[in-house]
């Protein structure tokens, strides 16, 4: 076995985090997408802050899962950052790289790519009412867990498929032979591979499936369909949701509110932890779809934050970036917005009518709910700037080649051609049926599902228009193909580490299409693509790794399953007496290090 540094190993996979590293409102001159500076509002150091205080997170929906097994939306992650321990983790004060969490030290790869081995720390604890150690085992079962149809975990597959006896489809809980606990050092487990795809596996390791989770308490709960474990999860982070004493959250009242308290077991000094974790409680106050009145109640407020949409409205965005500088977080989302359309469903399932579609949107329109060109550039293709492969898919330009992504504003002579090439002979879709829309309830994405609307309806489409809280337009809706949702406007991809099959593969891969927690919302399934991402795993990184992978790229983008719109920043708001500190990984708020000033 040969130790890498993980400064070594992710460099060439988070090389682009140096572009983005957080930056805190103001304009410096840079293009948006690289905005420079301090990831703290207001300046100063990023791990100095005052002890003590309770903060209120406004929001508009809730968390997707607080199951680190489950949870696959930005939101849940920054609670995740500050409830759980993963393998790795990305801290504010040193976001260009991943460093050691419930690891001990770097990971061990053996010469032929195929083996992995990680030590946990010692000293970790589950918060009660488990309260013992953390060992190997215990992140060997929550692997294991996400692989089972009861924990629909949304990227165990894209990721770690080749664990050797991994399942190929969920179903009952089994043990995985690929994941060996060292029975001489319980801290030690290895992860043994079908296939050379170690670099990849341990740039995942970041993910809140790496979290530990203890099977003697825990598969009770995950033995139903699906698992609750959801609703008694432990914590291994300087943060717990308030629970009762057998473990149910009492702290969580899921579209009202979800209450963090502080972890007893975890004890900063005896395990060496890089979080300070400073405030007392966060508490997450949910339901404030009008996000004008939570932006305007945070700016003007005290021991407030904001919010969990990516970014407060336009007109108080505005105003942060010039009245409320000091208030403001802002970094790169390192993602793509889009609108999808089902390619499973009429008339989606014909790619000539996508093409139509997206050759007559006004593209520029959708990203001008977003804030327009101050807050990013419009999306060309599916890998944002900063992710490997970008600029030999053709930049921020994308492919010539690709007609109908030619012009933004859209260009309704050429949606005509397609429609008629897809057998429509007036220039417009001429379908009576109504269709299955599931948009979000709140601002900004509400606006861009109500201009979405229009375009539709501009080209010829009837919708049966429904909106829905984000939360639930990805848990009950677009992330469950039997809903047979055919158009989400809301939906949009940011790096889980930055490499561009961490982009494509969970987004547009056959082979990733799960019946829930499902991100591949368009449900397209074509072959040579799916091959050729297989193909494309195994190439280490580096420049043919990047070649392949934008012609990957270029091959979705032909297919045209969705309408990309935006490549823009995101944005979060704080009240003045607060020091907030951007997480460029999770690009919200970091729980654990922002404090009372």
């Amino acid at each position: 076995m040969r130790r890498l540094k993980m400064s070594w190993l992710l460099t060439a996979l988070l090389v682009a985090l140096a572009l983005v590293a957080a930056g805190c409102g103001g304009d410096d001159g840079e293009e948006s997408g690289g905005k420079k500076g301090t990831p703290v509002t207001g300046g100063g150091k990023v791990a100095e802050g005052k002890q003590g205080g309770d903060v209120t997170f406004l929001a508009a929906g809730d968390i997707d899962y607080a199951d680190p097994g489950q949870t696959y939306y930005t939101f849940g992650f920054m609670v995740a950052g500050a409830t759980h321990k993963t393998l790795y983790s990305f801290s504010p004060e040193s976001p260009e790289k991943a460093i050691p969490d419930l690891a001990e030290g770097e990971p061990e790869i053996s010469d032929d790519n195929k083996s992995v081995t990680v030590t946990l720390r010692k000293g970790v604890k589950f918060s009660p009412p488990v309260n013992r150690e953390v060992q190997a085992k215990d992140v060997k079962y929550a692997f294991e867990r996400s692989f089972t149809a009861n924990v629909p975990s949304g990227y165990a597959t894209s990721y770690f498929s080749e664990l050797e006896g991994a399942p190929t489809e969920p179903g009952k809980y089994q043990e995985i032979p690929g994941l060996v606990v060292d029975p001489a050092d319980p801290y030690k487990l290895t992860l043994k591979l079908t296939k050379p795809v170690a670099p990849r596996v341990v740039a995942a390791m970041v993910m809140p499936i790496t979290a530990p989770v203890p099977q003697e308490y825990a598969e009770k709960f995950d033995k139903k369909s699906p698992s609750t474990y959801d609703q008694y999860v432990v914590a291994t982070g300087p943060y717990m949701i308030k629970n009762d004493a057998e473990g149910k959250l009492v702290g969580r009242k899921p579209g009202k509110r979800v209450e963090m308290i502080r972890n007893p077991n975890w004890k900063k000094d005896a395990i060496d932890d890089f979080r300070p974790a400073f405030l007392n409680s966060i508490t997450i106050e949910e339901g404030n779809d009008d996000l004008t009145v939570a932006s305007r109640r945070t700016l003007r407020g005290q021991q407030l934050m904001c919010c969990d949409a990516g970014q407060p409205p336009i007109p108080i965005l505005r105003q942060a970036l010039t009245k409320f500088k000091d208030q403001l977080g802002r970094t790169s989302g390192g993602g793509t917005r889009w609108i999808a359309m089902n390619s499973t469903e009429k008339p989606f399932d014909d790619v000539n009518v996508r093409k139509a579609v997206i050759a007559g949107f006004d593209r520029d329109s959708l990203r001008l709910t977003r804030g327009g060109a101050e807050v990013g550039p419009i999306a060309n293709h599916w890998l944002p700037p900063g992710i490997p492969g970008h600029d030999e898919s053709g930049g921020l330009e994308g492919d010539p080649k690709f007609d109908f992504m030619k012009n933004p504003k859209g260009d309704l002579a050429l949606a005509a051609e397609y429609f008629k090439k897809a057998g429509f002979k007036s220039g417009k879709y001429e379908g009576k049926e109504k269709i299955l829309t599931i948009a979000t309830n709140a601002d900004p994405g509400k606006q861009t599902a109500a201009v979405a609307q229009a375009q539709f309806e501009k080209l010829g489409f009837k919708l049966n228009f429904r909106s829905v809280p984000q939360d639930t337009l990805y848990t009950k809706f677009c992330g469950v193909p039997k809903a047979k949702v055919v158009i989400c406007p809301n939906v949009g991809w940011f790096k889980d580490f930055t490499d561009p099959e961490s982009m494509l593969q969970p987004t547009f891969s056959g082979d990733a299409i799960k019946e829930q927690g499902n991100v591949n919302w368009t449900q397209l399934k074509v072959p040579e693509i799916d091959q050729a991402m297989r193909d494309g795993a195994l190439i280490p990184v580096g420049d043919e790794r990047n070649q392949k992978w934008a012609e990957i790229n270029k091959m979705i983008v032909d297919q045209a399953p969705g309408i990309p719109f935006s490549w823009d920043d995101s944005f979060s708001l704080v009240s003045k007496d607060l020091k907030g500190v951007i997480n460029v990984y999770s690009t919200t708020w970091d729980l654990s290090f922002t404090s009372l000033k």
